[in-house]
């Protein structure tokens, strides 16, 4: 085991990562390649919950691509952290089902965050998959041990259970798990249109893999204050998402300190104030911009990145579940139906 902590954290390979993933997740993930071991999933079984379509999981490879990509754009060492995709480790299959009888139907049915899921994607019945999606997900932390858990606010609660499982198990059978601890992160990004939160589905995204001549355009098109019909009128900050954006993206703050002041005196209209975003951000994204053209000019990179960081994870998850059912008692109750059958076996043998 790493001196280290470790962390585990991941993605869903339903689309490209945007701007509110960084803000809300993946700025933190700096950081973390440097301070822990880090394990980072390409969670295709978690999309699988509420989206199973044949359609969508023939794109699971492309958009597993895509999302290491954005990791790698954004700065991520590959020497530092592990990628694997979720659904080549077989042992996270077994291990969900061992620790599925150390949880409850209505404890899972207490996690306000299935209900949100089932009616984000429309569903009107929750399906079994999805009810059991905490459990799935403990056994993706508890099968490399994790120490930490990045999770925002909202999702503290499957961290809590994990680590009541991980109690009951070894209160059960023996000290295997350690518990992890949630870490949490903060963040939210509002979208372009000012709406509701970024996401891709709404259409109100700035992507990390946006050419400058894109993101300049959704700047353009974004929602300011919808009373400001000229700008000698004075105008609203507070709750405007072009500005939101200046605090967050542009490092000039005597800048966005004037622009603040003028829109509120109606000295300066919105084209100036989201040209200079547009410029803000695209200065963000160029090095992230290099980085990607120097990742993408080695063919296979990505491949070779998930397929070793999944190897590996495969070694992590049979060792975890080498000592679970050794905890348990299973491997002793193979043991000895096998010793028997080959003692047989060979009294049969020698008998003819």
């Amino acid at each position: 085991m790493s001196e280290r902590k470790r962390i585990l954290t991941g993605d869903r390979p339903t689309g490209k990562l945007h701007l509110g993933h960084f803000v809300g997740s993946h700025r933190n993930r700096l950081k973390f390649q440097d301070e822990y071991e880090c394990f980072f999933l390409v969670a295709d079984l978690h999309m699988l919950t509420t989206k199973p379509d044949k359609e969508s999981i023939l794109q699971i490879a492309d958009n597993g691509r895509t999302i290491v990509m954005d990791h790698l754009a954004i700065g991520i060492d590959p020497n530092k952290v592990t990628f694997y995709l979720q659904s080549a480790v077989h042992e996270v299959y077994e291990l969900q089902l061992l620790i599925s009888s150390l949880v409850t139907v209505e404890r899972l049915q207490q996690l306000p965050t299935i209900k949100d899921m089932a009616n984000a994607a429309g569903m009107d019945q929750i399906p079994y998959n999805l009810l059991g999606y905490p459990v799935l997900q403990a056994a993706d932390i508890l099968m490399p041990r994790a120490d930490l858990v990045p999770v925002g606010k909202d999702n503290e609660s499957h961290v809590e259970l994990t680590r009541q499982i991980a109690r009951r198990f070894n209160n059960a059978y023996g000290e295997v798990f350690p518990e992890p601890a949630p870490y949490v992160v903060g963040g939210t990004l509002v979208g372009t249109d000012g709406q509701a939160k970024m996401s891709k589905s709404l259409d109100n995204a700035i992507f990390l893999s946006d050419d400058a001549k894109t993101v300049t355009r959704r700047v353009m098109s974004m929602y300011t204050d919808p009373a400001r019909i000229r700008s000698d009128i004075p105008g609203t900050v507070e709750g405007n998402p072009v500005f939101a954006y200046h605090d967050v993206f542009n490092p000039n703050v005597a800048e966005v300190e004037d622009l603040k002041e003028r829109y509120r005196a109606g000295k300066v209209g919105d084209v100036e104030v989201k040209e200079k975003l547009a410029k803000a951000l695209n200065d963000f994204l160029d090095p992230m911009r290099e980085r990607r053209a120097y990742y993408e000019a080695q063919t296979g990179f990505v491949d070779e990145l998930l397929y070793n960081g999944t190897l590996r994870a495969r070694e992590e998850g049979k060792q975890t579940l080498m000592e679970v059912k050794k905890a348990m008692g299973l491997t002793g109750v193979w043991n000895r139906i096998s010793r028997a059958a080959e003692k047989r076996a060979k009294k049969v043998g020698v008998e003819a």
